[in-house]
């Protein structure tokens, strides 16, 4: 009887340690967003505004503190870089390192054997994008993600939905004139920027119930224009500016961080940047926890 009871407790035991072992090396789930009923889709959609762009962190950090689900992001320009970093992996703490080792120089390579396209070639940011991304393909993010481009022979609106991201956020990030277009699925591509710097109605058109736009191109002031690239980087920015106001009208909230004084290519104001759209988010939280209350009732 004795031994019974020993070899009882023995397997016991036994079994605690293996069932310990086994949750112990299973793979945590992935946290992917996924929309409940009634629950509204949501779109973030992210402008782009070259170095500004720094200004869409804190936007991020601010919205996933305040555990607002994000069901698609659609970026031009930076707003693909910095949605295509944080839609492969949705955690604002990784953003934030990832966005503050960018330079100067991981953007902006001089072109030499394609000076003729452009003077910069483009190559450092796709390299920068390929290192700082694990997932590869646009169509394997954790949430959707949807960079936008322009195609250079017919003018229009390009939807990257498949294939590499890194490619994707150079194509949708080369300022004409500025950066050598990308050869992109048969396709000669530009920033997207030239036709739609925040494109609230590609989010519209893909299912979205609620759009929150990030304009980082309202204040479009520049006081140091020293170089051609400088130039061309402002003139671009005007068009951005004036292009924007007519997609606007497709969100629901807009946030526009403070970005005043910042140039185009001026990585110095990280920190600046990232704590106007921080502030500029919590001040319009209220309006988008009011949207997504409605739309549940």
């Amino acid at each position: 009887m004795l031994a019974k009871e020993l070899f009882i407790k023995k397997f016991f035991a036994l079994s605690i340690v293996a069932a310990f072992f086994f949750l112990s090396c299973q793979t945590a789930p992935t946290v992917t967003t996924v929309t409940k009923k009634g629950d509204p889709k949501i779109a973030l959609v992210l402008g782009g505004g070259s170095a500004k762009g720094f200004a869409h962190v804190g936007v991020i950090r601010v919205l996933e503190q305040e555990k607002i689900p994000i069901h698609m992001i659609v970026g031009t320009s930076v707003g693909s870089l910095i949605g295509g970093i944080y839609a492969s992996n949705p955690d604002s703490f990784q953003l934030e390192w990832t966005a503050f080792k960018i330079e100067r120089n991981d953007v902006l390579d001089p072109s030499l054997v394609h000076s003729k396209l452009g003077p910069v070639q483009g190559v450092r940011l796709e390299s920068f994008v390929e290192h700082a991304v694990k997932i590869k393909k646009i169509e394997d993010t954790k949430i959707p993600f949807y960079p936008i481009a322009t195609d250079l022979n017919t003018g229009q609106t390009i939807v990257l939905e498949k294939g590499s991201i890194a490619k994707a956020v150079r194509a949708s990030s080369s300022i004409p004139g500025i950066f050598v277009p990308v050869t992109f699925d048969n396709r000669m591509l530009v920033d997207g920027g030239v036709t739609n710097n925040i494109a609230c109605d590609v989010a519209k058109n893909k299912g979205a119930d609620i759009v929150i736009a990030v304009n980082i191109s309202k204040d479009i002031k520049e006081a140091d224009i020293a170089s051609l690239i400088d130039i061309v980087g402002q003139s671009a920015g005007i068009m951005m500016h004036e292009a924007s106001k007519s997609k606007l009208k497709h969100a629901d909230v807009v946030i526009e961080p403070n970005t005043k004084g910042v140039g185009m290519f001026d990585f110095t104001q990280k920190k600046f940047l990232m704590e106007e759209g921080i502030r500029a988010a919590k001040q319009a939280m209220p309006k988008i926890k009011e949207l997504i209350a409605k739309h549940k009732q």
